[in-house]
């Protein structure tokens, strides 16, 4: 065999040898990775079914209803565009609260439900996980896009002036 050869055959070998580490990587992560989606993505069906994954999203206002076990709590998640009603049982966060952002992990029951095995509370008043914020400026301009009809000149209020008699 030539030097060419050689050297040829090592390189092949090496290639072969890295792809079958990235592949045996890939396949083992598999499992583990687990895909972020919001309420409208559920609904629209672009979630895994039987499947762990996340859902983000804010804790909708009144939503909260503690079961009399003491440990299981229903709650709506929403990304203002879509909610998403969520079955958790366990202790909560301190920082779980309504009207404030939240990561839930579990899987999609019949009925659109969704079993958490986690919940996850944003840290700070300024966390939010990108993805979460992605999708509540998205559904927020989806909003804003409605046709929005102005008011007519005497439509306005214009408060009595302080010079006017009682």
């Amino acid at each position: 065999m030539t030097p060419r050869k050689k050297r040829l055959m090592f390189i092949l070998l090496g290639l072969a040898l890295l792809g079958g580490a990235v592949g045996l990587v890939l396949f083992a992560l598999k499992d583990n990775v687990s895909l972020y989606f919001t309420p409208t993505q559920v609904f629209n069906k672009e979630a895994p079914q039987g499947r762990s994954f996340r859902i983000g999203g804010l804790v909708e206002e009144g939503s909260v209803v503690r079961a009399k076990d003491g440990l299981t709590v229903h709650f709506k998640i929403t990304d203002t565009a879509k909610s998403m009603e969520v079955v958790y049982k366990g202790i909560l966060p301190d920082l779980f609260k309504e009207g404030k952002g939240v990561v839930v992990q579990g899987k999609l029951q019949e009925g659109n439900v969704f079993y958490a095995d986690e919940v996850l509370a944003k840290h700070d008043e300024n966390y939010m996980p990108p993805e979460a914020k992605d999708a509540l400026d998205k559904a927020q301009k989806s909003q804003e896009n409605q046709p929005v009809t102005q008011p007519q000149k005497n439509q306005y209020y214009t408060p009595p002036s302080a010079n006017s008699s009682k």
